[in-house]
């Protein structure tokens, strides 16, 4: 087993794993971390816990200090030229007539990386825009396209459900969404109905799948032949969440069956 620690690069960002290097941390503490793109500043976001080693896919890094005051000033001059760079960045776009749109940009605490987020209908050739942001900051450059869920994060605004979307607000990654996860919720397949406000299958549906899944167990399907007090009848409809299902008895009607009884969900 391996003790680690989580650690968030950036606000409402995914969460990494690294080990701790002795070091006494804990929730919200901001720390510096080695990582592939070099040393990171970042906020610590889980306690310890332990890890068996054949689940570590890639070798872990690790966490190299609890930042100072120093690296805190340092980290704020990052964010605020990687805010600037973002309009530099635009301004080099429309020069060189590119159709893409710049939406973030930022710095690795060393500065050895300026990393920009863009959007765009389709491939774009940034070869030149590269080399004349390269010209600019003297570091490396790299530019990565983004997809309009990630756009949705980064702006936020109000679900369907009337509050804030769930991305701008606590998810830390964006997990792959399927229908069939809509299909386990017996949601209507209508695209206003499950898609969220950024056109894709709204997020909420692959964190309450689990939930849905597991209350599904102790349920019929519809269309599925069953046995009730009123008789031998076909399933109708399903309350998933209540555990609740309706069966037509023929000579009867709709009679509604209640499994929490049994202890199901």
């Amino acid at each position: 087993m391996i003790k680690v620690v989580g650690v968030t690069l950036k606000d409402r960002g995914k969460v990494y794993y690294f080990l701790p290097n002795n070091l006494e941390l804990k929730k919200n503490d901001e720390v510096i971390v080695e990582t592939e793109r070099g040393l990171q500043y970042g906020k610590v976001a889980t306690d310890f816990f332990e890890i068996e080693e054949s689940k570590i896919k890639t070798p872990l890094n690790v966490v190299v200090r609890i930042s100072s005051s120093s690296d805190s000033f340092k980290h704020k001059k990052n964010v605020d030229e990687a805010r600037d760079a973002i309009n530099v960045c635009k301004k080099l776009v429309e020069k060189n007539g590119l159709k893409m749109k710049v939406i973030d940009a930022n710095f690795t605490f060393d500065r050895n990386q300026l990393q920009f987020y863009f959007l765009a209908d389709a491939r774009v050739d940034f070869r030149n825009l590269a080399k004349e942001l390269a010209n600019i900051y003297k570091t490396r450059i790299e530019l990565r396209q983004i997809g309009i869920r990630d756009k949705a994060k980064e702006i936020g605004g109000l679900g369907q459900c009337g509050r804030n979307l769930c991305c701008s607000q606590f998810l830390n990654s964006l997990d792959n969404v399927t229908i069939n996860m809509a299909k386990n919720q017996n949601l209507s397949l209508n695209p206003t109905k499950i898609n969220g406000s950024c056109g894709r299958l709204l997020c909420c549906l692959k964190y309450e799948d689990e939930t849905y899944g597991e209350c599904r167990k102790c349920l019929p399907t519809v269309g599925q032949k069953v046995k009730t007090d009123s008789g031998e009848g076909i399933v109708i409809s399903l309350e998933i969440l209540k555990g609740i299902y309706k069966v037509n008895v023929p000579g009867v009607g709709v009679v509604e069956v209640e499994k929490t009884k049994n202890g199901c969900c």
